[in-house]
């Protein structure tokens, strides 16, 4: 076993001593569920662990306009706003400290490229990753390229190999912090398909492949040592979200996996697209070693609940509102783009699913100038007093109760706040912090 170097490790060492530890993976680019989630860990005195995503931040932008390196800088800035520390590894539990991952790291944005072209580029996304400062670097070449006509589990694992080759090339300096994550889930990241009912559990014969043939490939570039910091495979557990339905975790039905990885030394498992799941199904899905838990719709989705929350109460007190619904409605019918591949229906339907769906792709839009304008006027008209109890208890009944409590501070933005935090108090009680 490894020496202990950040918090990453003292899980992993702790699941392979029968203690159900996890932690949980925020994939989020949002400035308030970010403030959320520093907040959090600063008054559970825990490290926090937040990724992007390869078509979020590259070295092109990605849909936040942010490179890697933009991204750390975004996120110290939130960091230092809110007095948590900005170290990036810890040993230690108790200890606080910023762990930056990055999610889907390989040719995913540029998969309608052949291969060769696609796959420069990923490297590109990875060293720049690693060189801005990211620890954690899930190294993802499961999908095929434009040229690839067969696509065998060998030809995965070579070109994960070749991303960690550069990975390990770009580190100006011995980083013992480094760790990988390989694997990917089924289905790819962004949600299960429209009306899909099933999903299929990894075969644990399929994890062991794909242990072995990485661990080869690794070992033909010379990487015995990068294998070694190694420390998660992504599968799929049976966990899975689409607009309306929540693929429910069976631990029975992942048994298999649980009894596969429990004696392989040195990894765990991660799971994606935890959201919405219930307290005890994130529960169980750590005790069966799936220690790294990745959130991220549920809580701008949890956000979008509280703003339209909020926007009711202005309508109630206000004789000019904000309009930030009607705003979020028009933004997403001028640009299309993040939402029309996504939902189905007709009109209304796809009308319901822009404001509701647990997709939820309206997150997509709070950047934008209109949105944001919208937002601080919600902000400015509910203004620096109290709001009343009675509307709190009508909109906001689980914040009404902290409130009365004296555990929450009667204020808009505390409350969006909170209502982010509470998403991750259940991620928290799952890990066993």
């Amino acid at each position: 076993m490894r020496c202990c170097v950040n918090y990453l490790d003292y899980i992993l060492s702790a699941q392979k001593f029968g203690q159900p530890r996890g932690v949980t993976s925020v994939c989020s680019a949002h400035p308030l569920v970010l403030e959320a989630a520093l907040r959090h860990g600063l008054a559970r005195n825990t490290p926090v662990l937040i990724e992007a995503t390869c078509n979020q931040v590259n070295q092109f932008g990605g849909y936040t306009g942010l490179t890697p390196v933009d991204f750390v800088r975004y996120v110290g800035e939130i960091a230092e706003r809110v007095g948590f520390p900005r170290q990036n590894c810890s040993a230690e539990r108790s200890q606080r400290s910023l762990i930056l991952g990055g999610d889907h790291l390989g040719p995913l944005v540029w998969a309608n490229e052949p291969s060769q072209a696609a796959m420069e580029k990923a490297k590109t996304l990875v060293r720049d990753y690693v060189q801005a400062g990211f620890t954690k670097i899930h190294l993802d070449c499961s999908m095929p390229c434009a040229d690839d006509r067969d696509f065998p589990v060998e030809l995965v694992a070579q070109r994960a190999a070749e991303l960690a080759q550069v990975a390990e090339s770009a580190l100006r300096t011995s980083h013992p912090a480094l760790r990988y994550v390989i694997g990917s889930e089924v289905p790819p990241a962004g949600g299960a398909k429209a009306g899909e009912t099933h999903l299929t559990v990894s075969n644990p014969a399929d994890a062991a492949r794909t242990i072995n043939l990485t661990r080869q490939a690794f070992c033909a570039l010379g990487l015995e040592s990068a294998w070694e910091r190694v420390i998660a495979l992504v599968v799929q557990p049976g966990v899975e979200f689409g607009d309306e339905t929540v693929h429910e975790y069976d631990r029975r039905a992942a048994s298999g996996l649980k009894e596969f990885i429990e004696p392989v030394p040195g990894l765990v498992y991660e799971a994606h697209s935890t959201d919405y799941q219930t307290r005890a199904a994130l529960r169980a899905l750590v005790e069966d070693h799936f220690a790294i838990l990745k959130v991220g719709p549920w809580l701008t989705f949890a956000f979008r609940e509280a703003v339209f929350a909020l926007a009711e109460i202005e309508a109630a007190l206000c004789e000019t509102p904000s309009r930030i619904r009607e705003t979020l409605e028009v933004a997403m019918l001028t640009n299309p783009v993040h939402w029309k591949k996504h939902y189905a229906g007709d009109a209304q339907a796809q009308k319901f699913a822009r404001s509701f769906s647990f997709s939820d792709r309206i997150r997509y839009y709070w950047n934008t100038p209109e949105t944001q304008r919208a937002f601080e006027q919600l902000m400015k008209n509910l203004g620096e007093k109290p709001l009343p109890l009675a509307l709190l208890s009508q909109y906001l009944p689980q914040q009404y109760e902290q409130v009365r409590t004296g555990t929450l501070r009667n204020h808009p933005r505390e409350l969006l706040i909170a209502c982010v935090s509470d998403v991750l108090d259940d991620y928290a009680f799952a890990c066993g912090v």
